[in-house]
């Protein structure tokens, strides 16, 4: 059996075999908590975390991570800013309209919205803590589940968000869902032009393909893809048309 510290050391190699991880400019933090590992920094965005958490993981002796990774925010923003736009962004989706939602700052908690009369479309709680929002409850789907996280991923103070949405009534998760999700997301995002992408998922990779008019379109169009849950990998391969 390793070392904590062969143990550490073969988990640091393995992320710096990773090109989207860049450790010079954003070093990630090892160690091992009760024969957990822990991985504890910024990095500069959600496929670096979800890679880097994904290495990790593959490192044989790893059996548990206490992830404390965060990304690097667009723009600097309180928590109680972030909890604002989380809100609004989900008060204001139309696919969301029949779940309830209310906010928690610390022991004070509002009700925004009650979920209609009869309606089995859940609720969530969101609060937020040095820029993690976190989403509780429970919803009546797969879709909706997915589509909150997105929304909230958009905020630009975001640092990570933690989807602890149950869904009631259960239900069976396959590549079709995935992909699914990850064409709403290209759809609702107002920068991309999805007319022309097409989504295959297999095994929870995603890959991307079709054509985008700028690289910006290219890059924001993979990440959208990266912050629906359940996504581990994207593959882009958008070409860029002018």
């Amino acid at each position: 059996m390793a070392t904590p510290e062969e143990l550490t050391r073969t988990v640091h190699d393995a992320l710096s075999g990773e090109p989207r991880i860049d450790l010079r400019r954003h070093p990630i933090r090892l160690g091992i908590e009760w024969g957990d590992l822990l991985m504890e920094g910024e990095v500069e965005d959600v496929a670096a975390k979800k890679l880097a958490l994904e290495r990790a993981a593959a490192v044989p002796g790893v059996d548990r991570i206490i992830d404390k990774l965060r990304v690097r925010p667009a723009r600097p923003m309180t928590d109680g800013e972030v909890l604002q736009h989380a809100c609004d962004a989900l008060l204001g989706e139309s696919a969301l309209r029949h779940i309830g939602l209310r906010s928690r700052d610390g022991s004070q908690v509002r009700e925004l919205r009650a979920a209609p009369p009869g309606s089995r479309g859940g609720s969530i709680e969101v609060r937020v803590e040095d820029g993690v929002v976190t989403l509780d409850g429970d919803v009546g789907g797969l879709g909706a589940k997915r589509l909150a996280e997105v929304l909230v991923w958009w905020i630009p103070g975001a640092r990570d968000v933690v989807n602890g949405l149950g869904v009631e009534p259960r239900e069976e998760d396959n590549d079709g869902e995935v992909a699914e999700a990850v064409r709403i997301a290209l759809e609702k995002d107002p920068c991309v032009n999805a007319g022309n992408i097409q989504v295959a998922t297999r095994y929870s990779i995603v890959t991307l393909t079709g054509a985008v008019p700028s690289p910006e379109q290219r890059h924001m169009a993979e990440m959208d893809a990266w912050y629906v849950w359940g996504v581990d990998r994207v593959v882009n391969q958008l070409r860029v048309i002018h």
